[in-house]
């Protein structure tokens, strides 16, 4: 998708968006003659400006073509307000024959970077994936390929290419790996695709295969990689934008490219969906594409622990007993389970090697957080009030939201087991945040971690503003925005 900006309206043939919040419709007085028609047509759909609501009208004479009007609530620049007018309108218009669109945000309040955040939207809605869709109908193949943004002013251009458009590359690639299917991408595909994705933007690369790690110590990693035929990983994305010898903040992402559940097989329904049990390194990769190509001023590392969990006659029993990296030991009670033995040695080798201050890991990590958030919000854990307070106000300004959950002693204890220093699962309650519980005692003092389980958010059902059904891309926005706030800020 092409994005534009211009002062005033281009010539040819293009669908018009017109911004309406609640009863404010500048946008009207603009299309001349045809305004009393397009109001009769907004009274006849009972339309108030509301956020998302939409009215579609075809208008004759010499401004004639397609008119959208989209609603965005009486305050369009608060909240997710621009992200949602630029999405909407593309996602009606996406497929519909349309090859131009243009946004007038002429006669709103709408300042450089609101109006930056309309193009955002727009980009992010525009997103699809077909490689392997070969008997798509006519009807159902994409038609738009630009959108301009009118009346926004050369400020929003500037702010949409120093800020957002780097994000927007940073999601798509999320998304592709999160939607390939788990034959092309497994740990080593998984690194291949990421190294040519980046290329030439100044990230540092390293890469462990299995034998480094075994050699490291790394025995939960390890564990849950023995029943595939798929080598395992360790990916390490090193982005060095902000002043030397400065500690880095490490995002570390669970990334178990297919997940049968192991021995502790998961029931056969619906199991073609854990392809995107790698959405947390999925975004951290994203994300570090994100932060190198607008090259932001913060030192940061992304570190992705990279399995596939599979039940072959090798694969880890349950009643298993493994010795971390960190040199704590753990019984394997519930091979399907495996998350946290993957981002467990990740904590420990990133602590070791890379010295990081602040550690925000992201998994997609366990059923319990959806049927706790929905698909609404993850689940945020942090040892750190600063932290967890930070990350929240990030998720909040990219939409990308957060709700956070308790850690206490009295869960810790569920863990405790009679053979090992801590079993991999606790009892039934309470799942999410013993799986944090879990995650906590590898964390080393002094630093500052939070752990957040996007279980129901790398993939979504339905539609919504910035996405379509399938990969979401989350995680990307709210770790830049979080470095954008705190590091840079």
């Amino acid at each position: 998708m092409e994005i534009r900006f211009s002062d005033t309206r281009p010539s040819g043939d293009f669908a018009l968006v017109l911004p309406a919040a609640g009863s404010t419709r500048p946008g009207l007085d603009s299309i001349g003659d045809a305004k009393s028609a397009v109001e009769g047509a907004l009274k006849r759909n009972r339309f108030e400006g509301e956020s998302g609501a939409m009215v579609e009208h075809f208008v004759e004479g010499d401004k004639g073509g397609r008119l959208l009007v989209v609603g965005t609530g009486d305050d369009a620049t608060l909240g997710e307000g621009p992200e949602k007018l630029g999405g909407g309108a593309v996602a009606r218009l996406l497929t519909s024959g349309e090859t131009s669109a243009v946004i007038d945000l002429s006669g709103l309040n709408y300042d450089a970077d609101a109006a930056a955040r309309v193009a955002l939207g727009a980009a992010l809605r525009s997103w699809r994936y077909d490689r392997y869709r070969t008997k798509l109908k006519d009807k159902q193949k994409p038609t738009l390929t630009s959108v301009t943004i009118v009346g926004a002013g050369a400020d929003a251009e500037k702010r949409y290419a120093s800020r957002y458009a780097a994000v927007v590359e940073g999601v798509s690639l999320t998304r592709e790996l999160v939607t390939e299917p788990p034959n092309i991408i497994y740990p080593e595909t998984f690194v291949e695709r990421v190294q040519k994705s980046i290329e030439g933007l100044g990230l540092e690369v390293q890469v462990l295969g299995g034998e480094q790690m075994a050699k490291l110590g790394m025995g939960a990693l390890l564990g849950v990689s023995q029943g595939s035929v798929r080598e395992p990983r360790l990916l390490v994305l090193k982005w060095n934008g902000g002043k030397q010898g400065d500690a880095p903040v490490a995002f570390i992402g669970k990334g178990v490219t297919f997940d049968t559940g192991g021995i502790s097989i998961k029931p056969a329904a619906n199991m073609e969906a854990m392809k995107w049990d790698m959405g947390g390194a999925g975004a951290v990769v994203g994300a570090m594409k994100a932060l190198a190509g607008r090259k932001a001023k913060a030192n940061v590392v992304g570190v992705c622990g990279l399995v596939e969990n599979m039940p072959d006659g090798n694969a880890q029993r349950p009643g298993d007993v493994v010795t971390t990296m960190s040199g704590q030991t753990v019984e394997v009670i519930n091979t399907d389970a495996e998350g946290r033995l993957v981002l467990c040695d990740a904590m420990t080798w990133t602590q070791r090697n890379l010295k990081p201050k602040t550690i925000v890991d992201l998994a997609t990590l366990t059923g319990a957080m959806v049927i706790t958030l929905g698909h609404e919000y993850a689940g945020i854990f942090a040892n750190n009030e600063i932290l967890a307070a930070a990350l929240i106000k990030a998720a909040d300004a990219s939409g990308d939201k957060l709700w956070r959950q308790p850690l206490a002693e009295a869960y810790d204890r569920l863990i405790d087991s009679q053979i090992a220093d801590m079993k991999n699962v606790g009892p039934r309650e309470a799942g999410s945040i013993t799986a944090a519980q879990f995650l906590q005692r590898y964390v080393d003092d002094g630093v500052a971690w939070a752990h957040l389980d996007i279980a129901g958010m790398a993939w979504s059902d339905k539609d919504k503003p910035t996405y379509g059904k399938g990969a979401t891309g989350y995680g990307v926005r709210l770790l830049d925005q979080y470095i954008a706030d705190t590091a840079e800020g």
